[in-house]
């Protein structure tokens, strides 16, 4: 591996440092008794699988944000990249924060919207990056549906 190697892998941990500042923020406000007593929908998976499924997720993430960087730090896909973190730091805090299902919801629709408009731009940037997004826009996707089913069993 060449000097320019290493120093190109060490750029990598920005972005592994930022994606642990947002799961930082997020485990600031945990479900508690108040998501415990929430009717819960039937498509509510248990609460395990949140941390199996988020981690490659971050991962992923944080490797699509250091390929676009790498490509091109100065564009869109990179600008796009860094507004869906901070809308999926603001997501906790505002479903299990604010306990306000119904602004959580618009504001994990935007996430999904943005995250869509992030793999379209990252497309003409780098392919891997928008692949590696694919997963997570899914992901939030079908959490979209669960917060939409928890705010109309809550109301």
């Amino acid at each position: 591996m060449s000097d320019r190697d290493r120093l190109r892998w060490w750029t990598l941990i920005p972005f592994v440092a930022l994606i642990a500042t947002v799961i930082a923020f997020g485990q600031a406000f945990p479900p508690g008794e108040w998501y415990a007593g929430l009717k819960k929908p039937s498509i509510a998976p248990p609460n395990w699988i949140f941390g199996v499924v988020w981690t490659p997720l971050y991962l992923m993430i944080s490797l699509a944000g250091w390929l676009l960087w790498e490509r091109a730090h100065r564009s869109p896909a990179m600008g796009l990249w860094v507004a869906q973190l901070a809308l999926n730091a603001g997501w906790s805090w505002i479903f299990f924060g604010l306990h306000q299902m119904g602004a959580a919801l618009l504001e994990i629709i935007l996430l999904w919207l943005v995250i869509g408009a992030t793999i379209l731009a990252a497309w003409r940037v780098s392919r891997a990056a928008a692949f590696l997004l694919l997963p997570y826009w899914l992901w939030v996707a079908f959490a979209s549906t669960l917060n939409f089913v928890f705010w109309q069993l809550n109301r």
